[in-house]
């Protein structure tokens, strides 16, 4: 496993998560508000197109500013976009903006993403509403479901300042809908191809003089397009909001979600090649298992103390639990047709987190500044069955799974406790009504401890510090127009701090410098609006090998990226509207050495493609939509030594809408419309996970 250690459905029974999430819906009722605040109306043409640009980029930045005054690359996908296109996982609404490529596979949680030349879970880290989980063992898992969700942005290069440690490529921050005391409840319900369904059901709404509440509930459910591909995933997401007066409010948020993803390791490569005749089998076991359970609980409560003062704390606790029972790796044997199986593997994560953040926004003249402190403890215990070196070989086009092999080794190995502490400060000062100047500064600093529980070495403890900063500057060039420049650093473990191990212990964090400028317009009148944007990003201290001993890892190799990035959304006439992005970038190492000392110096990192695009057109007619959609991701490697070569490629999709009246939406969806073969990721240099074949999906919203 590459941890960082290294036809319609059949009726379900009913403990299935897809019927206990619309139970658990079901059962919350939508009260009616007895007091109405004023509504908010924005007024725009009704085929109006843009970016968000005028939104508050509450992912880029805690100090308020729009995505307009930010400078820095920030998007979002909103709800309607996510609805139109169809992309109920987090994963495929993100692959979508500007750059953004999935990379996940069963060992990093399918939470996998490059970004900006630069890959995995510790350089592209992953939140909800701004609070993220600790990645254990190269491991992120939640959120994986749009579904609740008022929009999921993406904030482009180091964005330790926001987040901390591990974020040099970007980060991913779900943002959810929130409670209204006005009545409303919206229900999805679809149908597929390969036996899926989903269903999703959601409300708010008000009650006494000053609570109201928001209920979220998603399951869904598919046999899939190969053996052993049934996968399965519920959820419930619930917010209590209590507001006493206009500047005093509370928050409880309480949620549960339990995902079982097809248990599909990737296709073996035939002398280097994807087969495409291997493209529905899957060499797992019978009795394999993928299972990731969360449970998250959080308190907020925000007073607005006085015209310049608002203070803001929240409190947490999160506890996520993973099993993995596979064997995941698979090579192929051309001249007999078979397959030989290895790394049976079980897996266990028990991980909990508890923090809280407490925070002040100061509004002082021209300027908007917030200082923060964050403190978490999180403990991790990894059980596994790693000393098990078992292997099986079966028939390639009509494979006998058989049964896991090696359980008795499976128990408990290790144990940590790290307790992180950040303190953060930014500050937004307009100069003048043209320009705005943003500063931002972050200390971050995790003590490990770690403790065999097996009686053998392995005990450590270490601390591990870093510095990020931020320096940008906005000018409005005219009311529509804003140009921007902006320096800044962060930093990257080099593999997972909760899960940090003896190999690893005198390593320091990496070190990420980015310059970044670009435009971001509005064109008016509801035509649309469009960004730009040039970067380069330098990475200093990642691991490589000692020129004088190549058995011996040290700190020292560099790598760079350095590209452009184009979106827009624009609408040219009536009825038309478009949405697309564009990125090209030029990704090497500086310095790597790698095990013999073979030298990668000027190669291509893994999984990073040098080109990105995505394309989407919508027309409307009467009460109809029809959209098509592509997307290009070029050529990748699997290995650094680039001999390895995932071949680049297209994907088509269409959609076609039927407002049926106010209340009622049918969609068709069209995916893979060419039942293209190809590689999302690669697992090993010889094993490739493959894409989605052809499918169509059939969904009705309703509104109440």
């Amino acid at each position: 496993m590459q941890h960082t250690q290294y036809r319609i459905s059949h009726p379900r029974p009913a403990h299935h998560p897809l019927y206990l999430a619309i139970c658990c819906a079901l059962a919350a009722p939508v009260a009616t508000a007895q007091t109405t605040l004023s509504p908010v109306t924005v007024s725009a043409p009704a085929n109006a197109a843009g970016l968000g640009l005028e939104q508050a980029a509450t992912s880029g930045s805690r100090t308020g500013l729009t995505a307009r005054e930010l400078p820095a690359s920030i998007e979002g996908v909103d709800s309607l976009s996510i609805q139109e296109r169809g992309d109920y996982r987090v994963a495929d609404a993100i692959t979508r903006s500007t750059g953004l490529t999935g990379i996940g596979s069963g060992g990093n949680g399918g939470m996998s993403f490059s970004a900006r030349g630069f890959t995995g879970t510790n350089s592209v880290g992953l939140a909800e509403d701004g609070l993220r989980l600790s990645t254990g063992a190269g491991t992120q898992t939640h959120p994986s479901d749009s579904w609740g969700y008022e929009r999921i942005d993406v904030l482009r290069g180091p964005a330790s300042v926001v987040y901390g440690s591990g974020t040099v490529g970007a980060t991913i921050n779900a943002v959810r809908k929130a409670p209204s005391r006005d009545a409303s409840a919206e229900a999805l319900f679809g149908i597929g191809t390969d036996g899926s369904a989903l269903a999703g059901l959601g409300g708010t709404g008000g009650f006494g003089e000053i609570g109201s509440f928001r209920v979220d509930a998603y399951g869904h459910l598919a046999d899939g397009e190969r053996d052993l591909g049934q996968s399965s995933g519920g959820k419930l997401m619930s917010t209590l909001r209590l507001q006493p007066s206009s500047d005093l409010r509370f928050e409880l948020i309480a949620d549960y979600s339990k995902q079982k993803p097809e248990r599909y390791w990737g296709t073996p490569l035939n002398n280097g090649r994807i087969d495409s005749s291997l493209r529905r089998e899957n060499y797992n076991v019978e009795d394999s298992a993928i299972v990731y359970e969360d449970k998250r609980l959080r308190g907020r409560a925000e007073w607005h103390a006085a015209d310049w003062l608002t203070l803001r704390d929240e409190v947490y606790h999160f506890e996520a639990k993973r099993h993995w029972k596979n064997v995941e790796q698979y090579s192929l044997n051309p001249a007999n047709r078979t397959v030989d199986r290895s790394d049976y593997l079980e897996i266990k994560h028990d991980m909990e987190q508890t923090g809280n953040r407490l925070e002040a926004a100061v509004r002082s003249g021209q300027h908007r500044a917030v200082f923060g402190w964050e403190v978490a403890k999180v403990d991790f215990r990894h059980t596994n069955n790693f000393a098990f070196s078992g292997s099986t070989t079966v028939d390639a086009s009509n494979p006998a799974h058989g049964s896991f092999l090696g359980g008795e080794l499976t128990f408990p190995k290790y144990q940590t406790e790290t307790t992180l502490n950040a303190f953060y400060a930014e500050d937004a000062w307009q100069l003048g009504e043209r320009w705005l100047l943003l500063a931002g500064f972050r200390r971050d600093s995790a003590d490990v401890s770690r403790r065999s529980l097996t009686g053998s070495s392995g005990n450590l403890d270490k601390t591990l510090d870093g510095n990020a900063w931020r320096l940008g500057l906005t000018h409005h060039l005219t009311p529509s127009t804003s140009l921007y420049a902006q320096a800044s650093a962060g930093h990257d473990p080099v593999t997972s701090i909760v899960t940090l191990n003896l190999a690893n212990r005198d390593f320091s964090l990496t070190k990420g410098r980015q310059v970044e400028a670009g435009i971001k317009q509005g064109l008016g009148n509801g035509l649309g609006e469009w960004t730009a944007a040039v970067f380069r990003i330098d990475k200093d201290d990642i691991i490589t090998r000692d020129p004088a001993n190549p058995a011996r890892s040290i700190q020292g190799g560099s790598q760079h990226s350095q590209g452009i990035e184009l979106s827009a959304a624009i609408a040219p006439w009536k009825n038309w509207r478009f949405e697309g992005n564009y990125t090209v970038l030029q990704a090497r190492y500086d310095e790597l050495l790698e095990a013999g000392g073979a030298n990668r110096a000027g190669n291509r990192p893994t999984d990073v493609p040098e080109q990105v695009a995505n394309l989407w057109g919508h027309y409307r007619f009467g009460q109809f939509q029809a959209s098509l959609g592509g997307r290009y991701v070029g050529k990748r490697y699997a290995d650094n030594a680039n001999s390895a070569v995932m071949p680049g490629y297209v994907v088509a999709d269409a959609a076609l809408a039927w407002k049926v009246d106010q209340r009622t939406t049918l969609r068709l969806f069209g995916r893979n419309l060419t039942d293209k073969v190809y590689a999302t990721t690669s697992y090993g240099d010889q094993q490739f996970v493959l894409g989605q074949a052809r499918r169509f999906d059939l969904v009705a919203e309703l509104k109440f």
